[in-house]
């Protein structure tokens, strides 16, 4: 049952891969401009066809697909334009780092989402419910871009927090520990700006399903049997909630890890989104498709995570995966 569940899944997620990196390197290629871009004004002829003919641009964009997607299933993805250097290493390195910043924020927005959501989705009126639903209504009604200077604005005027990067340039050659607690150090910045509105999503769509699940019979015939208010949130009504968190967890582990474009330009954080955006300005092809590659690749991953996760929650996933 689950196998064919998996499988189905997982042969969507390749698609889903194959898809994107196709259509980004296609719509790179047949977009208007050229090498003389970046050779500069002086470059021969000769200069100009060699180059074209290492990147492949003077065969058809079919045929130029081909070829990079008979070496991409070689985990090749060609060479980069603009660095001189193979597009894989430059990818995996972006994509790290956007793995560190993009699981950390998922983690304090998942923690500090689904907290608030069950004590205002449980609790009656009050002040501090109406407190934590306005800072969620801010926190959502607030652009990513703004978010970000407002952070970056803070911490330049406090000094409490590094403004951008991910370590600092003046470490020349730190121990493993030095390294990690200077990551550590830049790290909040870039996390409280994807995170905050990340957990009023959750926050928001957490409190309405728990509120919704606490009217189920189910739980009133707990709380008949003798089980504590707080018991019945948390055995009875909280794992019947996390359906409505579970449907959307999957894409928005994609979207945050590659989607953080923003985020990352703001504060200077080395990830895939400012890699992406370089390799546009430069018209990079092959380097364009590694990071949509990278990027469908986090979707993908993310997706089939939610898929799991909510197969695990709710039975009915489960029963229609095997019919």
């Amino acid at each position: 049952m689950m196998a064919r569940f998996l499988i189905r899944r997982t042969t969507f997620a390749l698609l889903l891969i194959l898809v994107s990196s196709s259509a980004a390197l296609l719509l790179t290629r047949l977009a208007p401009g050229d090498l003389t871009t970046e050779l500069g004004p002086h470059a021969t002829r000769a200069e100009i066809a060699a180059a074209r003919a290492r990147f492949d641009l003077d065969r058809p964009p079919l045929d130029q697909w081909r070829l990079w997607a008979s070496r991409a299933l070689r985990f090749d993805l060609g060479q980069s334009m603009a660095y001189g250097r193979p597009v894989a290493p430059l990818v995996a390195r972006a994509a790290a780092n956007s793995a560190v910043l993009g699981f950390t924020a998922l983690l304090v927005a998942t923690v500090l989402g689904l907290s608030l959501g069950i004590f205002t989705g449980s609790s009656r009126k009050g002040v501090a419910v109406s407190v934590i639903r306005a800072a969620s209504v801010a926190c959502l009604s607030l652009p990513p871009l703004v978010t970000s200077l407002l952070l970056v604005f803070v911490a330049a005027r406090t000094g409490w927090l590094p403004l951008g990067g991910m370590t600092t340039t003046a470490t020349l050659a730190p121990t493993w520990g030095a390294w990690i607690a200077d990551v550590a150090a830049h790290l909040p910045l870039p996390v409280m700006a994807l995170a905050l509105p990340l957990s009023a999503t959750f926050e928001r769509l957490q409190s309405q399903a728990i509120g919704e699940t606490l009217h189920q019979p189910f739980v009133a015939a707990a709380t008949a049997r003798g089980v504590s208010r707080q018991s019945a949130i948390l055995h009875h009504a909280w794992p019947v909630s996390l359906r409505a968190i579970c449907a959307i967890y999957g894409i928005v582990i994609g979207a945050l890890l590659s989607g953080s474009f923003v985020v990352e330009y703001v504060t200077a954080w080395p990830g895939l989104g400012r890699l992406m955006y370089d390799a546009l300005k430069a018209r990079d092809i092959y380097l364009v498709a590694g990071c949509a590659t990278a990027g469908a690749s986090f979707l993908a991953v993310g997706t089939l995570i939610g898929d799991l996760l909510l197969a695990a929650v709710d039975p009915r996933v489960r029963e229609e995966s095997a019919r």
